[in-house]
């Protein structure tokens, strides 16, 4: 079974590749997509700063996931108002 250590760094793998990828998709044309990508460059912090120990828990980054759960919501929204030409 694989530690806690490595199950933590493979998930900071995937969410900085989901944050590449959506800027990529951002630069596209489709803007709104930015927020999903702030929103995984959120994550990849809070968990660089968990496997790293890094003392910065609170209030730092309750308003840090605050944010990135506007970004999202703003990036759904556009996914939402824009939906795909067929």
């Amino acid at each position: 079974m694989l530690s806690h250590s490595m199950l933590l760094v493979i998930s900071i793998l995937l969410e900085a590749s989901i944050a590449v990828i959506a800027v990529l998709a951002a630069r596209q044309g489709r803007p709104y997509v930015y927020g999903l990508a702030f929103t995984f460059i959120a994550y990849v912090i809070y968990d660089l700063a968990r496997f790293m120990q890094w003392p910065v828990e609170g209030p730092l980054l309750s308003g840090l996931f605050l944010l990135a759960s506007l970004a999202a919501l703003a990036a759904v929204w556009g996914l939402y108002r824009n939906p795909p030409v067929k």
